[in-house]
């Protein structure tokens, strides 16, 4: 093999977005497939590590349409990693009432409700992926999301290149209020400390604003936790990185997201740009708008 490529393996629930997904991982320049037949990745990866075009990032949908041989999916997953590919498997989810109510709108059959009803097909859905459950690197529940929300999610995660020896570390503030990132992989929660919400003054800003930003920041308890987490990321970091990790988000939270978590994210953002490299770093602010 000349060189590894980066296969992303989205799989999931017929209704829990894996269009989306696979969408948004085209626009970050993946060669995508969808319904490959689980028995010819072996031979894709072989062309697209010697080939001439530049295919050293794949995305793949696997699901319950590969029929009885969705079995073997787990062993060729195995057997890529084996080989030096970087395999990341992304699970998507949601409620059986979102997947209901998603049917109903668009009306589209379910794959596998062939003489049953779609409650019947989502049941069985769920037996059959199970064992692909079991092995996903991440499970995103999109019950709460919506198109857009979905595929920032996909790409803040899967932004690296095959055999990249950089990570990519994105600081993502947001609202407990609003629920979870669903792309975080670590989650700090700042709401120990005092909320601007309820000064007066401060709270028509936003934690980019200098007011705020002060407000939050120049505390002792603020500054403690700070080298905390700064000592902790720059622990995590080289380990993920010797683990080929391509992204991570480290998520910080506060009640609205407004405020606090805002002005926490952008002050490690711009802490680690220094010790990680501009190109390396990113700041998002999911629910400062709302």
């Amino acid at each position: 093999m000349t060189s590894p490529i980066r296969l992303v393996v989205v799989t999931g629930l017929s209704g829990s977005g894996k269009s989306t997904a696979l969408h948004a991982l085209e626009d970050l320049g993946f060669f995508c497939i969808d319904n490959l037949p689980i028995l010819l990745l072996p031979r894709l990866l072989e062309l697209g590590a010697h080939t001439t075009e530049d295919i050293s990032r794949l995305a793949l949908v696997l699901d319950a349409r590969e029929g009885e041989l969705l079995h073997e999916t787990p062993a060729a997953i195995e057997r890529a990693r084996s080989d030096g590919h970087i395999v990341d498997v992304l699970f998507l989810d949601a409620s059986d009432e979102i997947l209901l109510r998603r049917y109903s709108e668009t009306r589209r059959r379910h794959p596998l409700a062939d003489s049953g009803s779609i409650e019947e097909g989502i049941a069985a859905e769920r037996r059959k992926l199970a064992e692909l459950r079991e092995l996903a690197d991440q499970i995103v529940d999109t019950s709460i999301l919506n198109v857009h929300e979905l595929k920032a999610a996909v790409q803040d995660r899967f932004t690296g290149t095959a055999g990249e020896v950089d990570m990519s570390v994105t600081f993502l503030s947001f609202g407990f209020k609003y629920g979870l990132p669903p792309q975080a992989d670590i989650v700090l929660d700042c709401r120990f400390l005092p909320n601007p919400h309820f000064d007066p003054e401060l709270r028509p800003h936003t934690g980019l604003d200098e007011p705020v930003a002060k407000y939050v920041l120049d505390r002792e308890e603020t500054l403690s936790f700070l080298h905390r987490v700064q000592d902790l990321m720059s622990w995590l970091i080289p380990l993920y990185r010797r683990e080929r990790k391509a992204h991570l988000t480290v998520a910080i939270g506060c009640t609205g997201g407004r405020h606090r978590s805002v002005a926490l994210a952008s002050h490690l953002g711009t802490h680690f740009e220094t010790t990680l490299g501009n190109n390396t770093v990113g700041v998002r602010h999911r629910d400062m708008a709302k």
